[in-house]
């Protein structure tokens, strides 16, 4: 059973950090691209953050490009999503992802809340 786990939401002011992490299970997590979406409402699309390959590292939507590191610990089984210079538009569900060669899958997500 492919479990990917969420944790480290919460509320944070403008301009703080917050790190978020994702423990998969039931995947070859070595071989998986692992990266976050999040979708700041219900009624919105979900906006695709980042993703991390091993042979390739981390690219990011410009919308977070510079404050924002995805990282990855092959030995745990955790992806990192470090978020730094929040700020209000950033508020949402993110959720971790990983995309196989045929399958894809997602977690629960995780609320981060970014207000003054």
């Amino acid at each position: 059973q492919v479990q990917l786990v969420e944790s480290g939401g919460g509320l944070v002011q403008p301009g703080g950090s917050l790190n978020l992490s994702c423990v998969a299970s039931g995947i070859p997590f070595d071989i998986y691209a692992m990266g976050w979406y999040r979708r700041q409402a219900p009624d919105k699309q979900r906006e695709l953050v980042g993703t991390h390959t091993n042979a390739l590292g981390a690219n990011y939507a410009d919308s977070v490009k510079g404050r924002f590191t995805i990282s990855r610990d092959n030995a745990k089984n955790t992806v990192y999503l470090q978020m730094n210079s929040l700020k209000s538009e950033d508020s949402a569900v993110y959720y971790c992802g990983a995309w196989g060669a045929t399958v894809n899958y997602w977690g629960q997500g995780t609320q981060v809340t970014v207000s003054s």
